[in-house]
């Protein structure tokens, strides 16, 4: 069995004069996407990579949830900075039978795309969202939802 956890980036600031790529998280953000990591911390599972959007929002989110892990192998991977449900799938498919749980931190709506695409269900992937989806393999076609939400929801 292969375990997606797919997270969506946290809260951005749109106040901020800045590129898409370079928008900074809230105060709001930052709190919510540490709460996402105490709950990824939580769990019986390990996490064997994170697969990160170099968007800043989508990097500082995870930043702030990893300190809530033991030290786990990140990859900022370009593929990961997009709105296609389809390119986020493609990358999950990519990975390495070897591994077991990975995370996905991206951007909406390809993480609802995503989650969508490997289960037959949309789930609202609110900021700092989680969605863990169950696949036989990161080539499957279909998996089982088994949780989401904004952690402490």
């Amino acid at each position: 069995m292969k375990r997606l956890v797919v997270l969506r980036h946290a809260k951005s600031d749109w106040t901020q004069p800045v590129s898409d790529r370079q928008r900074p998280i809230t105060s709001k953000g930052a709190r919510q996407a540490s709460e996402a990591g105490e709950w990824l911390a939580a769990q019986p599972w390990q996490i064997d990579l994170a697969l990160v959007s170099p968007a800043v929002r989508a990097s500082s989110a995870w930043d702030l949830a990893a300190a809530h892990l033991d030290a786990l192998p990140t990859q900022h991977v370009e593929d990961a900075y997009t709105f296609d449900g389809g390119a986020l799938l493609a990358l999950v498919r990519r990975q390495p039978a070897d591994l077991t749980t990975i995370v996905v931190v991206g951007h909406n709506p390809a993480v609802e795309e995503l989650v969508e695409a490997l289960t037959g269900r949309w789930v609202l992937m609110k900021t700092s969202s989680l969605a863990v989806v169950e696949l036989d393999s990161w080539q499957s076609r279909s998996g089982e939802l088994v949780a989401w939400g904004r952690p402490p929801e």
